[in-house]
């Protein structure tokens, strides 16, 4: 039994925890990520074509000394919980992206995935090269990120060359119900097809111009 087979999910107040512990330091005027993203960010980490070592990756979460040495332990604890889950969960087909929650006009709530896509914009961009190159070769990857990316342009996250209707409600929910099977497809297809040295050692930024945007939806983290 490996690692990831007895990698646990963190309870719910520990995604609490966390959640909270990110939305106390988020910087003003920053796009900081908070719980939502931080998941989208480590779940592309997790399924794409090179792995990142927490040293790449924490930058993008953590912007701020821990007020002390306890505190930092046990929020790089919980960090690496979450981070180690993943892939379990995608094996296990029990994975659920983390998501936001919006307060509508007309009352009530609702699911958003702009955090997590915003995750994923900056796992895209931590290995854009290798991600640009099989884009652009590879139309099997980019229908199988089909949801995923009208998400994110429906949320300004992606900003694409033509110009999109906004997703009707129906079609968002469409959208949200497919990116556990988006994640596990994506995961499958970087198993059987691995970047090369090549496309690992390249650098630039993607050109599928993820860009981070002020943030216009959010919320706690939901399941």
């Amino acid at each position: 039994m490996t690692e990831r087979d007895v990698a646990i999910s963190l309870e719910d107040h520990e995604l609490d925890e966390l959640d909270q512990f990110l939305r106390a330091h988020a910087r003003e005027n920053e796009t900081d990520l908070l719980l939502d993203g931080v998941h989208g960010l480590l779940t592309i980490l997790a399924i794409g074509p090179d792995p990142a070592m927490p040293d790449e990756w924490l930058p993008e979460v953590l912007h701020a000394p821990f007020a002390d040495e306890a505190q930092g332990e046990r929020i790089l604890l919980l960090l690496a919980k979450l981070n180690d889950s993943i892939l379990g969960e995608i094996d296990a087909e029990t994975y659920e992206p983390i998501l936001g929650e919006v307060d509508l006009e007309e009352g009530g709530i609702a699911l958003s995935a702009a955090g997590w896509c915003e995750g994923v914009s900056r796992a895209i961009d931590l290995r854009a090269s290798a991600w640009e190159s099989r884009l652009a070769e590879d139309a099997q990857l980019m229908e199988t990120l089909g949801p995923v990316m009208a998400l994110a342009v429906d949320e300004g996250v992606l900003m694409a060359e033509a110009k999109f209707e906004r997703l009707t409600e129906q079609e968002y929910d469409d959208c949200l119900a497919h990116i556990p099977q988006v994640v596990s497809q994506v995961a499958q297809y970087w198993r059987v097809h691995p970047a090369s040295e090549r496309e690992k050692a390249g650098s630039g930024a993607a050109s599928s111009e993820f860009r981070d945007p002020p943030r216009r939806r959010g919320g706690r983290w939901v399941h």
